[in-house]
């Protein structure tokens, strides 16, 4: 079952779940243009106030509700799995006909094995405890007061994305479990793959007595509809752009909003002296390659000084065999090999997000500390190495969303992290800091109990 975005005067509450048409039967009659509907300001805040007030609904679900639906969109991502590949077929060869990157495209298309992945990932988050209302740090004052911590939604997110349609279901399978409603807006290049999803998404609210307008997609991919959203920090409680460098400076410029920063990932490998480098080469190699166009892939290899003749040479036979082509310092040059070029001042602190690394070799640990701090972008860092007290001294004194030793930047995922899934890292500090998932989707507000105290 697929809901069609209608024009916006029919965003009424009591006809919104009206708007539920099945796929194969008006596959001809539904046509949407890669731009989606035209609509204007007013129209625009209005379906994000539709969204706000389904929110308000969504704070207050059981969490029975919230269960149902989330194993029902399980349900509903296996059952129509063929039409959402259709659907992202038709974004994928749209993208290539555009010539969008292949690190993008990458990002954008739907596998059977993705689909399957977003669905299990709404049993984990199903599954998980709802923090919603729980009262955290219970104590008694002296004056017998009880003072505590309740969890409690952020309200109305705003998620602004680009290319990877599978946000769509993180963002909307947390905020939910958290109590919070969404308005997603992603790229034009997934239009179709996000229709889709969303559309199943709402079909799952429905049959669970809970407002599909809690979890809306823009249906247009007009880019002032976005200037309207970032304008409505009366309605919207919070923004969270995903994307490129350019479009979290976009966003964090024009929102009158509180932001949640996903910026880029610069990641750093530091290679110690005491490192296993048998190892180290296997680390080296999947952070790097098995999916280069992510953020938490590996962009810089860090190596000292005193195992670069004997390390730096298996790097180049083992990437290299995989595509990988080196940016590199002077030392690291002559040992990379043909497939080496020199780096220059832009490939330091540089996402390349293709098989593409820059390589520098360093004195020691304090060098290379020196470079993350002046380069990276407090996403992932990671050193490999045996020596305890150097590791420990890596984890207390690099700051980055995550820290990791003798294990791959490519685990810094809120799946891999236990979180179910994650609807952004956060490279910023305030209010959450690394992989996002439920409970970074909740505040706290004080709860106090008394018997009648009065202040004096």
């Amino acid at each position: 079952m697929y809901f069609v975005a209608a024009p916006s005067s029919a965003f009424l509450p009591e006809t919104r779940c009206e708007l539920v048409v099945e796929l194969k039967a008006h596959v001809e009659r539904i046509q949407y243009n890669d731009r989606g509907e035209d609509m204007d300001a007013g129209q625009i805040a209005e379906f994000i106030r539709q969204a706000k007030t389904a929110s308000l609904e969504v704070a207050n679900a059981s969490g029975e509700q919230k269960h149902q639906v989330l194993t029902g969109l399980a349900q509903g991502l296996r059952r129509e799995a063929a039409h959402i590949l259709e659907a992202n077929a038709r974004d994928i060869a749209k993208a290539e006909e555009n010539g969008l990157d292949a690190a993008r495209i990458d990002r954008l298309r739907l596998t059977e094995a993705g689909i399957e992945a977003m669905a299990q990932a709404c049993g984990h988050v199903a599954d998980m405890d709802d923090p919603v209302g729980s009262i955290e740090s219970m104590q008694k004052r002296p004056n017998g007061l009880l003072v505590g911590q309740m969890r409690i939604p952020l309200g109305l997110v705003a998620m602004i994305y680009e290319s990877r349609p599978n946000v769509t279901i993180d963002a909307g399978i947390l905020c939910l479990k958290a109590g919070n409603g969404v308005v997603l807006r992603g790229g034009s290049e997934a239009f179709f793959s996000n229709q889709a999803l969303a559309s199943v998404f709402q079909e799952a609210l429905q049959a669970a007595g809970l407002p599909p307008a809690a979890i809306s997609l823009l249906p247009t991919t007009d880019r002032a509809a976005v200037q309207t959203l970032l304008q409505m920090g009366d309605v919207v409680d919070v923004v969270i752009p995903r994307g490129g460098e350019g479009l979290i400076k976009a966003v964090t410029e024009q929102a009158t909003m509180p932001v949640l920063k996903h910026f880029k990932g610069v990641c750093h490998i530091y290679v110690d002296d005491t490192a296993e480098l048998d190892a180290a080469l296997d680390i080296v190699e999947n952070a790097k390659v098995q999916r280069p166009g992510v953020c938490n892939a590996l962009e810089c290899l860090l190596v000292h000084k005193d195992v670069a003749e004997r390390f730096l040479p298996a790097v180049a036979q083992r990437l290299g065999a995989a595509g990988v082509k080196f940016r590199a310092c002077a030392a690291s040059l002559p040992l990379l090999g043909e497939l080496a070029q020199a780096a220059n001042d832009q490939d330091w602190g540089r996402e390349f997000l293709d098989l593409i690394l820059a390589v520098k070799v360093v004195e020691d640990q304090d060098a290379a500390q020196a470079h993350i701090r002046q380069y990276g972008s407090n996403h992932s860092e990671a050193i490999l190495a045996t020596d305890h007290n150097r590791a420990m001294r890596f984890l207390r004194e690099v700051d980055a969303s995550a820290v990791l030793v003798n294990a791959s930047t490519r685990f810094n995922d809120g799946g891999e992290l236990g979180l179910g899934a994650e609807i952004g890292i956060s490279t910023s500090k305030l209010h959450a800091y690394g992989p996002m998932g439920v409970h970074e989707l909740t505040s706290r507000k004080f709860v106090l109990l008394g018997q009648g105290q009065v202040r004096s």
